[in-house]
């Protein structure tokens, strides 16, 4: 048997860098830029533990244009590279300097914390340069200046250098096609995006870049509200003030620092949409936070920066292990205890953004069992009497007059006039949004509260009814009128799938409604959700008639004398129905109209 080691060859690899490592060119700045911030970053470690002698040189970190010479130079007075160090870290591709560096000098220091992993970053230069020149210092006693040069193949040059200041100048000559580096609008954009938040000055041809300090790496005890504010308006410059926020500082078992606010929501807010920021080191890597928030959590907004987030070998994209499931169930629990104090400590305020906040609220309850009973005590709904309950507060102030049901309504204005009949008997009504989401909590509370949701209109209880009024003198054929006044209707109407019960309802003003059984429309909304369409089979409606109606009577009484229009008028009181319960589609609704109008016009003449 024979064994041998892999070979790797810088012919081979560097195509793969400078093609595939990196999926964003414009990444090469923020790599360059991070090598410098690490050099600054570890000569004042060494200062620090008073290794070298401090002096007044700024830690600064220059970016320069020239056009003419179709070159982008990156410049720094940190740490600098002698001739060993160049032919280490630069001549071996893959071979880092960071954890060397960190073993030898461990910092606590937040400041202190180095960003390079893995050695890669300076060869991002050559996906835009066709050639690459360093001169660089060591900050060593009686260290030479060194000279190194490669034009992106598998050779270098190095030789004596001309520096004479200790730190690091690369220079990059921009391929043709690369011009668009050299626009100071280009670069400004890329150093904003990327290294805003730097420890060290940036400056580009003398203009500063990173003037804010991240907020996040300071005590939230010494943070004032406007300052949070202020910073949320620095990532998100055209969103409107936030409604709070949390800040994360976690040291164990991970490291994590960060602030998620939460916004306020527009309408159509999409909670696919990305919007918090992750950080490594205070280098922005992406606003994709989607593999360590909790979906129901992407919604909010603002940053997250941990070293410990398990990055790709170009910094862009998360690996998936247990620190990132960590973070996020850490992250998930912080979230539900401050909106548990926000609750406890200021209700109004709370009920107040309801609106804002009920979709994460709802939607991590359904995704997540522990979220929920996190949750559970401030999962609220608003009733008709414009408060906030609990569920479980609702079955306890109405266990005599609802049977262990809740009775709810989607809308109050299309169905004000069946809440009406609920209201004057004294039966509470909670309102839920018509969407999926609610429908789904709906089904969720169920199970939680042993108890059966309703829609006013899925039914009509007895506590609506008004049983002295009841039409229960028989004729000669043995029926009732109320019997005949459904018969009546059924049969003016001709719908096959229609069932139609006359009612001595509790209240005079509501003529008609339909009713659809509960469980009906939920399987309905279901098929509809999923893009089966209507499958209007799965339905059978009730079309309920109020006897004591004056409306109604009177169409009942006109069977005889004005038939057709009597026909026309059970028509379009369906229809009125159908109309309230958002049933009519647009042919429909303009066969509506029409009527109305030939309705009017006979009852005129």
């Amino acid at each position: 048997m024979v064994q041998g080691n892999l070979k790797i060859h810088s012919e081979n690899i560097l195509p793969i860098i400078k093609k595939w490592l990196y999926s964003d060119k414009d990444i090469f700045v923020r790599e360059l830029i991070s090598n410098a911030c690490d050099a600054s970053s570890k000569l004042q470690i060494l200062q620090d533990q008073e290794i070298i002698k401090k002096d007044e040189t700024p830690l600064e970190i220059k970016v320069f244009i020239d056009k003419d010479k179709k070159t982008l130079t990156f410049s720094d007075r940190g740490i600098g590279m002698d001739h060993e160090e160049v032919e280490k870290y630069i001549a071996q591709l893959a071979f880092s300097g960071a954890e060397e560096f960190l073993e030898k000098y461990k910092s606590d220091k937040p400041e202190d914390q180095i960003i390079g992993h893995f050695g890669l970053g300076f060869y991002s230069a050559f996906m835009v340069a066709k050639k690459v020149e360093i001169e660089t210092l060591s900050y060593k006693e009686g260290a030479k200046p060194v000279f190194w040069s490669s034009d992106g193949s598998s050779t270098y040059e190095i030789d004596r250098g001309s520096r004479v200041e200790r730190g690091t100048q690369i220079t990059l000559y921009l391929s043709e096609e690369e011009a668009e580096y050299l626009d100071p609008s280009r670069i400004r954009g890329i150093l904003e995006k990327y290294c805003a938040f730097l420890p060290h000055p940036i400056l580009l041809d003398a203009s500063s870049i990173n003037e804010t300090p991240p907020l996040w790496i300071r005590p939230s005890s010494e943070i004032t509200d406007q300052e949070y504010i202020d910073f949320y308006h620095k990532l998100y410059p055209f969103e409107p003030a936030p409604l709070f926020w949390v800040h994360l500082n976690v040291d164990y078992p991970f490291n994590l620092k960060g602030i998620l606010y939460f916004p306020k929501l527009s309408k159509d807010v999409d909670i696919k949409k990305e919007t918090i920021k992750l950080f490594c080191n205070r280098v922005f890597v992406s606003n994709d936070c989607n593999d360590i928030l909790p979906a129901y959590l992407t919604i909010l907004r603002g940053a997250i920066d941990s070293p410990d987030i398990p990055l790709n070998v170009s910094r862009s994209t998360l690996q998936l292990d247990r620190t990132v499931r960590q973070l996020g169930n850490h992250i998930s629990k912080k979230i539900s205890d401050k909106l548990s104090t926000f609750y406890r400590t200021d209700q109004k305020k709370f009920h107040a953004c309801w609106e804002d906040i009920e979709i994460i609220i709802k939607y991590g309850a359904l995704q997540e069992d522990k979220f929920y009973e996190r949750v559970k005590e401030f999962l609220i709904f608003k009733n008709d009497r414009g408060e906030f309950t609990t569920i479980e507060d609702y079955l306890t102030r109405n266990k005599e007059k609802t049977n262990n049901t809740v009775f709810y309504a989607h809308e109050e204005h299309s169905q004000a006039s069946f809440l009406q009949l609920y209201q004057r008997k004294g039966i509470e009504v909670i309102f839920s949004r018509p969407m999926m989401i609610d429908q789904a909590l709906v089904q969720l509370l169920e199970q939680k509260h042993s108890t059966n949701f309703k829609r006013i209109d899925a039914d009509v209880s007895e506590n609506l009814l008004d049983p002295s009024r009841e039409k229960t003198l028989l004729d000669a054929e043995g029926k009732t009128e109320r019997v005949r006044i459904a018969e009546f209707f059924k049969a003016k109407l001709h719908e096959e799938n229609l069932d139609v019960e006359a009612k001595s309802l509790a209240s005079d003003e509501l003529p008609t409604f339909l009713m659809i059984k509960e469980q009906e429309r939920r399987m309905r909304e279901m098929f509809a959700h999923h893009g089966k369409g209507d499958m209007p089979n799965l339905v059978k409606p009730t079309f309920v008639v109020n006897t004591n109606n004056r409306l109604i009577q009177s169409i009942f009484k006109m069977r005889d004398t004005h038939p057709e229009l009597a026909k026309d008028m059970v028509r379009h009181v369906y229809d009125t129905a159908r109309l309230a319960g958002k049933e009519l589609n647009q042919k429909q609704l303009g066969d509506y109209l029409n009527r109305s109008t030939k309705i009017l016009e006979a009852l005129s003449s």
